[in-house]
């Protein structure tokens, strides 16, 4: 695997742009699950996933089709769409009018957190997750998720189909989505470490 980091300087004052990309949002089929940091997802707040950047992180997201910004808390882990940087609550997606559209092209401002240990560079990085079940059936993902807390429904399109793959957990260690996948077989649900592609 080549070293393909780039070792630019992060910059560590605060309401310095550090990303601009693609926004999207989540909403209704993550409300009251847990997030990456282990609180519960509420919709109507305003935080924000993001793969790298240290939990609690407050940023300004600026969409530039229209000028508008809202600050967020990062608590979460995501996106895991491909070209996407960061995914906004439903709330903070409202705020900077993307609800209809989806997505929007954003800036990302630092207001409060240290960059220090992100590897906000390093976006390329792999992600992992524990896939637990894979259904045609939307509503079959969905009864299985609500067994196992904590688990969370994708809907993923292959080849003209769609399937509803359960996962659990998103690590940025590979080694620590294995001890996961331990610890739910030991519950009592076989799963296989899969890695995201960022």
């Amino acid at each position: 695997m080549g070293e393909e980091t780039s070792e630019k300087e992060i910059p560590m004052e605060t309401g310095k742009k550090i990303e601009e990309g693609i926004a999207s949002w989540y909403g209704p089929n993550f409300h009251g699950k847990l997030t990456a940091n282990g609180e519960k997802y509420d919709m109507n707040g305003l935080t924000a996933a993001h793969r790298t950047l240290p939990f609690n992180s407050v940023i300004k997201v600026k969409n530039l089709e229209n000028g508008q910004s809202v600050q967020v808390r990062i608590n979460d882990r995501g996106p895991y769409a491909k070209n996407r940087i960061i995914d906004l609550s439903k709330k903070a997606a409202k705020e900077i009018d993307m609800l209809g559209p989806g997505t929007a092209h954003v800036a990302l401002i630092l207001m409060k957190g240290d960059l220090e240990n992100s590897r906000v560079t390093d976006l390329k990085m792999p992600t992992y997750t524990v896939q637990l079940a894979s259904f045609d059936n939307e509503t079959k993902a969905f009864d299985h998720s609500r067994k196992i807390r904590g688990s969370r429904v994708e809907k993923i399109n292959m080849e003209g189909k769609t399937v509803y793959r359960v996962y659990y957990g998103n690590y940025i260690d590979e080694d620590k989505a294995k001890a996961q996948k331990q610890k739910l077989e030991r519950r009592g649900y076989d799963g296989y470490v899969k890695q995201i592609q960022n």
